[in-house]
């Protein structure tokens, strides 16, 4: 899911680094002390996962896993995600430094976006509800990147418009996947780990 450098437009990259940079802003001050660890490890699950990809033209296809970042994260996902993509950009080639805003934008917006969305029903229903919603969040995070990566393409050029679309079509595969993964990580937190998922009915907004 990395759009290398030199592909997209200028005013396309200007645009998604601007949303991007204040995402990360939100996310830096979204985290205290407490936080870090978990901010951490999933950022490194994030680098990890996003490792093994097989090149699709302009991108590629992996594991992102950022439904469930978003999930747990919420704006942190940001600032976790931005610390993978820089690290897989500098260490394996990965994307790019001038399209670093784009691509945080197109994994880290839809992420935050199925977080906000899912996280509430998650923390108050029963494993099977939550994990059926976080399924659903998995999936619905890697499509949505799917398309923000195939808009990009498409407002570059019409000659891009077939990359654009082989993006959405080979990433439905990896939304069944993501759901899947997403669900049962979902179930196995709500049992060893709930305070994870706070809800607002008992924690008190920042």
């Amino acid at each position: 899911m990395h759009i290398a450098d030199g592909v997209v437009a200028v005013p396309v990259i200007a645009t998604t680094s601007a949303i991007a940079v204040a995402g990360l802003g939100l996310g830096l001050r979204s985290i205290d002390d407490t936080r870090v660890p978990q901010v951490a490890v999933l950022s490194a699950t994030f680098f990890v996962a996003s490792l093994v990809h097989i090149n699709l033209g302009p991108s590629s296809v992996h594991l992102i896993l950022n439904g469930l970042i978003g999930v747990l994260l919420g704006w942190a996902a940001f600032p976790a995600m931005f610390v993978g993509l820089l690290l897989q950009s500098v260490l394996f080639g990965f994307g790019g430094i001038t399209v670093l805003g784009l691509n945080l934008f197109n994994i880290a917006v839809p992420a935050v976006i199925c977080g906000v969305a899912a996280r509430e029903v998650i923390a108050t229903s029963r494993p099977a509800v939550a994990a059926a919603v976080g399924g659903v969040a998995g999936a619905a995070a890697i499509a949505m990147t799917a398309m923000c990566v195939a808009i990009a393409l498409a407002l570059s050029g019409q000659e891009f418009l077939p990359a654009a679309e082989i993006v959405v079509l080979a990433h439905m595969p990896v939304m069944a996947i993501e759901g899947l993964i997403t669900a049962a990580a979902v179930v196995l937190i709500k049992r060893v780990r709930p305070d994870m998922f706070p809800s607002r009915r008992t924690v008190a907004p920042l």
